[in-house]
């Protein structure tokens, strides 16, 4: 962590992940490729650190998924990131459907060898076969119904929802098999809880929102200073820690408690909702030059 950021206790047991990574295991051998879905605003903190060994032998595709809410030149950077290690990248916003009508031309070019192989066994029908994965609420399953052109996958906001084996048809060629969505069963960094966490992939409520929304702001006034002078009307003082610029947004908009004591913690459940809308602008909250892609977690 960088100096100034508050360290904190995560309380994550997703019990319920073990047997979905078993299934997962299970039913990579019945596919072609595997496509991972990730938060476009972390891609890292949103990938499972197990999909190398998950996925290995396989054709890769990585979704950056709602792009709409990353910083473009982040999201610029990421891509080549991950297409230095060979990894086909596809840049989405499945609420939208933007970049969506990319999916099957990137599958079809990822396992085009595959393709040739099965036209020379005579087998031209023979659909491909691909994996999605992804953590819960990265959009999985709306990417799925978008690019099916139907409400084909369950969505949900919990967890594990996605239940059991779904095998769901694109067209004559294509078959996804849905996957439900996993977490790893602890977390080695705080860092990438507090990413999970301020993304709604986890609820903030596993941690201490006040220490969530200090921490924010530090991140906030390191790399998007203006989001927090355009938003909250502060300057962003590197001399103060985070608990201070929550108490300054807060006196900002009045939120009183008696006697010139500010609500800090509804300022910080403030500021997490306020960027879940999208309020504080298109914000990535981690970049390549700090992160390995296959560094473990």
């Amino acid at each position: 962590m960088t100096d100034g950021f508050e360290k904190m206790t995560i309380q994550w047991f997703p019990g319920h992940m073990t047997k979905a990574q078993r299934m997962i295991e299970d039913n990579l051998r019945l596919v072609d490729a595997v496509c991972e879905i990730l938060d476009a605003r972390i891609p890292f903190s949103s990938r499972n650190p197990d999909i190398d060994r998950l996925a290995a032998g396989k054709p890769r595709l990585v979704i950056l998924n709602r792009c709409d809410l990353a910083d473009p030149e982040a999201t610029a950077r990421w891509k080549r990131a991950f297409q230095e290690q060979g990894i086909a990248i596809l840049e989405t916003d499945a609420r939208t459907g933007k970049g969506v009508n990319g999916f099957v031309p990137a599958v079809r070019e990822l396992l085009k060898d595959r393709l040739a192989d099965y036209a020379a066994k005579g087998q031209v029908g023979r659909p491909l076969r691909v994996m999605i994965l992804g953590i819960p609420n990265v959009g999985k399953s709306t990417f799925i119904n978008k690019v099916a052109g139907r409400k084909a996958a369950i969505a949900g906001d919990k967890p594990g929802v996605t239940r059991g084996r779904q095998w769901i048809s694109i067209d004559a060629g294509l078959d996804l098999l849905d996957t439900p969505g996993i977490l790893w069963p602890k977390f080695d960094s705080q860092e990438v809880g507090e990413m999970l966490a301020i993304t709604n992939a986890i609820k903030a409520d596993v941690l201490d929102k006040e220490t969530l929304g200090a921490n924010f702001m530090l991140r906030l006034r390191d790399n998007y200073p203006n989001a927090l002078r355009e938003r909250y009307r502060i300057e962003p003082d590197p001399a103060l820690n985070g608990y201070e610029l929550l108490e300054q947004a807060a006196k900002k908009r009045g939120f009183l408690v008696s006697r010139g004591e500010y609500d800090i913690e509804r300022m910080a459940n403030t500021l997490l909702k306020e960027y879940h809308e999208g309020k504080l602008g298109r914000l990535t909250l981690e970049m390549p030059d700090d992160r390995s892609l296959d560094a473990g977690k």
